[in-house]
């Protein structure tokens, strides 16, 4: 059984979002494509989804603007602009994407006192998330991931994916992704790489 997951394809990260990654909007068309003619027996797609209050805000911590770094529960943390937040348009998914054919959404970052970014489980990797388990009860042998945002979500749930689901083939896709800033994004495949994640483009798959 082969899954794609389609890694927190949202307004908030896109364009004219409140957390909007360079380009994020142009893989949109090959998510799309991946969707609709790739060989996948089943699709899945997180989605940031933080309560107004969640400690990454740079919000909610006095004398702190978004992109400093701060600390959540004694942890190093990223100060975020507010993003995402449940029930608000900017953590809709992008509105070109085909919401049809996903079988299975999985909402992460609702616990204000740590962030999440891979789809997988929390920061702090205390507490996990169902899809694992999704993954795993569907009989998945091959994982394809790509999405938002390449050194962050992206990387972070392909480590997971390696660590917590071991007997998985796991690939990133390079071109159906996009990053924060460029050498992030460099270090981030190197870093999927050396964890034993293949790197693919949409092209390859679609070939296949």
């Amino acid at each position: 059984m082969r899954a794609l997951l389609l890694i927190d394809i949202q307004n908030g990260f896109c364009p004219g979002g409140n957390l909007p990654v360079p380009d994020g909007d142009a893989i949109v068309p090959i998510a799309n494509r991946l969707i609709d003619e790739g060989p996948y027996d089943v699709i899945v797609a997180s989605q940031d989804w933080h309560p107004d209050n969640h400690g990454s805000f740079a919000s909610q911590h006095p004398g702190k603007k978004p992109f400093d770094m701060g600390e959540i529960s004694g942890q190093p943390q990223v100060m975020w602009p507010d993003h995402c937040v449940q029930g608000t348009a900017d953590a809709e998914f992008h509105p070109d994407l085909d919401l049809e054919h996903i079988d299975y959404i999985q909402q992460k970052g609702e616990n204000p006192a740590v962030d999440s970014y891979s789809a997988f489980r929390d920061n702090d990797q205390a507490a996990i998330t169902g899809l694992a388990g999704y993954l795993r009860a569907q009989q998945v042998t091959e994982l394809d991931l790509c999405g938002l945002a390449t050194d962050y979500c992206v990387k972070f749930s392909a480590l997971d994916a390696r660590e917590m689901l071991p007997e998985i083939k796991v690939r990133f896709i390079e071109d159906a992704s996009r990053g924060i800033d460029p050498q992030g994004v460099k270090a981030a495949i190197e870093e999927m790489r050396a964890a034993g994640v293949s790197i693919c483009r949409s092209t390859d798959i679609l070939a296949d």
